[in-house]
């Protein structure tokens, strides 16, 4: 029984030596791949299984932690660039809009002096002063179209009255012929009167 027990033990000792002296030789081989998901599952099958339980290399271990730690370090330090970059588009994102507000409150402003134009030393706007001048274009040419029409009917009245006037001048001319005719002849009626009563005052 007792020689039993020390041969158990020592099967037991040769084979956790064996364990260790591989473990150690496996160590110095590099792994191809890199990535913490390939290190860890290398670690797991080049670790031996004894009662259930992984044998893991403290080295290998060791090894997996600190590329564990660089990939986190590498991680902050993109997140840190990531967020100085956000930073950097956020205030050129703010200064744009302050850009872009201002370019508007002048292209605002712009088109509102085009908008208006100066009336009577007023600003007013281009429908407004539209309206206006429409208006009194349309009044204009109503004012002269009646002023048109009064004129025609002027020199209508004025021919009328002309034609009327020659026709009275014709006739007083007339007239006045035949008043002279008259005169002559009442003249020349007096004066046989005349030399009529002188000879009958020459025979008494």
């Amino acid at each position: 029984m007792k020689n039993s027990f020390l041969l158990g033990l020592t099967l037991s000792s040769i084979l956790i030596c064996g364990s260790f002296t591989d473990l150690k030789a496996q160590d110095t081989t590099k792994v191809a791949d890199l990535s913490l998901n390939s290190q860890y599952k290398d670690m797991l099958s080049k670790s031996r299984t004894l009662d259930g339980y992984k044998l893991v290399n403290p080295t290998r271990l060791t090894n997996l932690w600190r590329s564990a730690t660089d990939s986190l370090k590498q991680e902050h330090r993109k997140l840190a660039q990531v967020q100085t970059k956000f930073k950097t588009l956020t205030t050129s994102v703010e200064g744009l809009k302050k850009n872009l507000a201002t370019n508007e409150e002048a292209l605002a402003a712009s088109t509102s002096k085009l908008d208006q134009v100066s009336f009577l030393g007023m600003p007013v706007d281009k429908s407004t002063y539209n309206m206006i001048m429409w208006g009194a274009v349309l009044v204009l040419g109503i004012a002269l179209l009646v002023s048109i029409f009064q004129s025609i009917g002027a020199r209508k009245e004025a021919r009328y009255r002309i034609k009327l006037f020659e026709e009275l001048s014709a006739e007083f001319q007339t007239y006045k012929v035949k008043a002279n005719e008259r005169e002559k002849k009442l003249a020349r009626e007096l004066q046989d009167e005349r030399n009529k009563l002188d000879d009958l005052g020459r025979r008494d």
